[in-house]
């Protein structure tokens, strides 16, 4: 991973976490991986597409998923699909509870790279995903540095909003300080939980009235066409 530039604030916090050895284990299973033929998503430049999108001093929210789109959709933001792509099941959940929750109508694509530039970093737990196997990738070393990156907005951070949707995030949040920041818990949008409690959750509301209350700009959450 060497070859993959990283955004320069997100390199001074994080730089130190490609010298250690989970991650030159992490890198040399993908790159073993690579050489078996295995098709892995997203593509190497976007590994960490969501920080290069979302400079550290420019985060204000954290969307947290879990493994990248197994299928091609996936482009190194959690929940997006690039342009052209079908909106898959859990965002468009997501944008029916925008809907009720904001009275804004679901944009016809699911690039959710508006959100990003706004600063919503929008990062999965693990950052890689082999085709059409889910959680393939699940504990080879991307829990790891993505637990660094949580643990340096926690910390070097305030008044950020840290969205945890299901139990799978709701543990890889336990080390927020809900002191400092908003911590927003509810079920997955996933068709299989999300009338178990993300529908009428209203997180995107919950998280502009924050930001308003701590006099920080609020979330444009519409999505341009």
């Amino acid at each position: 991973m060497s070859s993959i530039t990283l955004e320069a604030s997100w390199k001074a916090h994080l730089m130190d976490e490609f010298d250690k050895d989970y991650m030159r284990m992490l890198k040399a299973f993908l790159l073993s991986e690579k050489r078996r033929g295995k098709v892995i998503y997203p593509m190497g430049k976007e590994y960490f597409h969501a920080l290069d999108l979302t400079p550290f001093d420019q985060v204000r929210v954290v969307i947290i998923g879990q493994d990248p789109y197994h299928g091609g959709q996936a482009h190194g933001l959690c929940f997006s699909v690039r342009h052209g792509v079908k909106a898959p099941p859990s965002l468009v959940n997501i944008y029916k509870e925008m809907q009720h929750d904001l009275n804004i109508l679901p944009a016809k694509h699911g690039c959710l790279e508006h959100w990003a530039q706004q600063g919503v970093l929008l990062l999965n737990s693990v950052l890689t995903v082999e085709h059409k196997q889910a959680a393939s990738h699940h504990k080879k070393g991307w829990e790891q540095f993505t637990d660094r990156i949580i643990r340096e907005l926690n910390a070097q951070r305030s008044h950020l909003a840290f969205i945890l949707w299901g139990s799978y995030a709701q543990k890889k949040g336990a080390m927020i300080d809900q002191q400092r920041h908003l911590v927003i818990k509810s079920a997955h949008p996933s068709p299989l939980s999300a009338y178990r409690g993300f529908f009428g959750s209203r997180p995107f509301s919950k998280i502009n009235q924050y930001m308003n209350a701590n006099k920080l700009a609020s979330i444009e959450w519409q999505l341009p066409d």
